[in-house]
């Protein structure tokens, strides 16, 4: 048992910096893991576009998967994200070459 309270607020500032940055680092793992999907948004759709009118996409980052079927062309991206990988679809009309 103490005796007294003395090195206590040292103890409570150590545990609450601790606190403090987790909640931190999960905050900026947030924001970067909806900018990655943004970014697999945007992916998507520039790859639909593009593979519609004929034309070879390469992501700067992540990947795209595509398929063309019944005349429209369904892009999938996947970009990595700290939390877990985001994934976005886009669909585009198969233009005449």
């Amino acid at each position: 048992m103490l005796i007294d309270d003395r090195g206590s607020v040292t103890v409570e500032a150590a545990l609450s910096l601790a606190v403090l940055v987790t909640v931190a680092a999960a905050i900026v793992a947030g924001i970067a893991t909806m900018a990655a999907y943004i970014s697999a948004v945007d992916i998507a759709g520039a790859a639909a576009r593009s593979h519609a009118i004929g034309v070879d996409f390469t992501p700067a980052r992540g990947s795209v998967r595509v398929s063309e079927t019944g005349g429209m062309v369904e892009v999938t991206a996947v970009v990595p994200a700290p939390i877990s990988p985001m994934t976005a679809t886009a669909s585009f009309p198969v233009e005449f070459r």
